[in-house]
């Protein structure tokens, strides 16, 4: 049998950020604007997103140690990298692992012209692209200066060649966003826009929630994705930290 995944892959998204905070304030007061001191790289975990992710590297290394993650790789936002070293820092990896791998393609969808803006703040600065974005669908949108989601697809594309070139048949666990989250799912499970925007309409991917992929042969006797959790908040309700489901805060309209 041909091993061109890893053994198993992990996919979590980050704690709750403070982004994540400012944006619902945001909301509840009806502003077009987030008030966010940082660029969005540079949003860190709120207090919640930091005992969330603790929760989550105590989760992880309470697994007996041939079933934890081997090789951390995490999206090079402040939120992603607090959220990878607090589970290495918990025992939540193998042994003396190495320190969480950074890499750029796993970055949060960068959202150009429409950064800091709420649904309310880009109807009101910028009507047209509202009324297009509705028009085309947010799968294939690109905001001026931003990415559509295809236009992340691409990227993650070529960052789970690598997962399959250098940790094959290791146990794999990526860090990551919202969007980015979905996208990997659609890549892995071979979806359509329509499959994977209805998955999104269900809710969205909880703070430091876990999504598992197990590897199988097929009848070609090739390792094919198996998803065996999604949204998984075991961790967190064990630890008893509250469960957040925020958009990421650029703009909530994702």
């Amino acid at each position: 049998m041909r091993q061109r995944w890893p053994q198993k892959l992990w996919i979590v998204r980050h704690g709750q950020s403070a982004g994540n905070v400012a944006r619902d304030a945001a909301h509840a007061a009806g502003l077009a604007t987030i008030d966010i001191a940082h660029r969005d790289v540079d949003v860190p975990l709120s207090d919640l997103g930091h005992r969330q992710a603790k929760a989550l590297g105590d989760w992880f290394a309470s697994l007996p140690e041939d079933e934890k993650p081997e090789i951390v790789l995490s999206s090079p936002y402040v939120r992603a990298r607090q959220t990878a070293r607090a589970i290495c820092e918990a025992g939540g990896v193998v042994g003396e692992a190495r320190p969480p791998i950074v890499d750029e393609r796993l970055r949060e969808r960068e959202f150009g012209i429409f950064d800091r803006l709420t649904t309310a703040g880009i109807k009101e600065k910028y009507p047209e692209l509202a009324e297009h974005r509705a028009l085309l669908g947010k799968f294939y949108h690109r905001a001026p200066g931003g990415e559509s989601w295809a236009d992340v697809i691409l990227r993650l594309r070529s960052a789970l060649d690598t997962v399959s070139l250098h940790h094959a048949d290791r146990r794999v666990l990526i860090v990551c966003h919202q969007v980015v989250v979905l996208c990997l799912r659609y890549i892995l499970e071979e979806m359509d826009e329509a499959q994977i925007l209805a998955i999104d309409k269900e809710g969205d991917v909880l703070n430091c929630g876990v999504c598992a992929y197990e590897f199988e042969p097929d009848d070609a006797n090739l390792c094919v994705p198996k998803l065996v959790a999604y949204n998984f908040a075991a961790p967190l309700i064990e630890e008893q930290a509250p469960i957040t489901s925020e958009p990421d805060a650029p703009v909530a309209a994702r």
